[in-house]
């Protein structure tokens, strides 16, 4: 363990870093975090940074999605101009904009 790992640490802790209860994946040794930052108070190696695969749905399925929601909504729209019954109307009103909801969450990701 070389002083400057050492003060380094100690550094780190006085300014709101925590000690983790893992082990350093290289040597075993102490290892202090801070932000995201791991450093071990022994070798002064950090893990390795993997890429984490994130499926995506390709836009062909989110096209059909939104396609699907738009149909919804006209139908809605036409239901909902022909009902008379107020509790109906609610409820259609309810659901369109449910539907408006799940539109804009799916451009919010697009």
């Amino acid at each position: 363990m070389s002083k400057d790992l050492t003060k380094k640490a100690a550094d780190m802790l006085l300014n709101g870093a925590t000690l983790l209860s893992e082990p350093c994946p290289y040597c075993s040794g102490v290892r202090v975090m801070k932000e995201g930052h791991a450093l071990c108070i022994s070798c002064g190696r950090e893990p390795e940074k993997k890429e984490i695969h994130v499926e995506k749905v390709p836009d062909k399925e989110k096209s059909s999605i939104e396609k699907i929601l738009e149909k919804k909504l006209e139908r809605l729209s036409k239901e909902l101009e022909i009902e008379v019954d107020h509790e109906k109307q609610q409820d259609i009103l309810k659901t369109i904009n449910s539907v408006l909801e799940t539109i804009k969450k799916i451009k919010d990701k697009q």
